[in-house]
Protein backbone atom coordinates (compact mmCIF):
# COMPACT_ATOMS: atom_id res chain seq x y z
CA UNK A 1 0.00 0.00 0.00
CA UNK A 2 1.26 3.46 -0.82
CA UNK A 3 0.88 6.99 0.43
CA UNK A 4 2.39 10.20 -0.90
CA UNK A 5 3.87 12.12 2.02
CA UNK A 6 5.26 15.58 1.27
CA UNK A 7 5.46 14.72 -2.44
CA UNK A 8 7.36 11.46 -1.83
CA UNK A 9 5.79 8.03 -2.45
CA UNK A 10 6.12 5.67 0.51
CA UNK A 11 5.22 2.00 0.54
CA UNK A 12 3.78 0.38 3.66
CA UNK A 13 3.23 -3.32 4.31
CA UNK A 14 0.14 -2.15 6.19
CA UNK A 15 -1.19 1.40 6.24
CA UNK A 16 -1.22 3.22 9.58
CA UNK A 17 -4.72 3.06 11.06
CA UNK A 18 -5.32 6.80 11.06
CA UNK A 19 -3.64 10.15 10.54
CA UNK A 20 -2.46 10.34 14.16
CA UNK A 21 -0.70 6.95 13.85
CA UNK A 22 1.02 8.09 10.65
CA UNK A 23 2.25 11.28 12.31
CA UNK A 24 3.58 9.29 15.27
CA UNK A 25 5.66 7.28 12.76
CA UNK A 26 6.80 10.23 10.63
CA UNK A 27 7.52 12.78 13.38
CA UNK A 28 7.55 10.91 16.70
CA UNK A 29 7.00 12.89 19.88
CA UNK A 30 5.83 16.06 18.12
CA UNK A 31 2.21 17.17 18.31
CA UNK A 32 2.42 20.96 18.49
CA UNK A 33 3.22 23.25 15.60
CA UNK A 34 2.02 20.80 12.95
CA UNK A 35 -0.43 21.38 10.10
CA UNK A 36 -1.66 18.48 7.99
CA UNK A 37 -3.52 18.31 4.69
CA UNK A 38 -5.04 15.08 3.40
CA UNK A 39 -5.82 15.09 -0.32
CA UNK A 40 -5.60 18.92 -0.36
CA UNK A 41 -7.92 19.36 2.67
CA UNK A 42 -6.63 20.77 5.96
CA UNK A 43 -7.35 18.34 8.80
CA UNK A 44 -7.61 19.94 12.27
CA UNK A 45 -5.66 18.23 15.04
CA UNK A 46 -8.92 17.38 16.79
CA UNK A 47 -9.81 15.12 13.82
CA UNK A 48 -6.48 13.26 13.38
CA UNK A 49 -7.60 10.25 15.41
CA UNK A 50 -10.78 9.71 13.41
CA UNK A 51 -9.24 10.48 9.99
CA UNK A 52 -8.60 7.11 8.36
CA UNK A 53 -6.14 6.62 5.52
CA UNK A 54 -6.64 4.86 2.19
CA UNK A 55 -4.20 3.53 -0.37
CA UNK A 56 -2.86 6.34 -2.61
CA UNK A 57 -3.83 9.18 -0.25
CA UNK A 58 -1.69 12.31 -0.44
CA UNK A 59 -0.55 13.87 2.85
CA UNK A 60 1.24 17.17 3.32
CA UNK A 61 2.85 17.67 6.74
CA UNK A 62 4.10 21.13 7.69
CA UNK A 63 5.98 21.76 10.93
CA UNK A 64 6.64 25.15 12.46
CA UNK A 65 10.23 26.05 13.24
CA UNK A 66 11.76 28.83 15.28
CA UNK A 67 14.13 31.23 13.70
CA UNK A 68 15.19 34.78 13.62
Amino acid sequence: MELTINHTRKTFAELPENLEALLAMEIPGKKKGIAVALNNRIIPQSAWLETFLKDNDSILIITATQGG
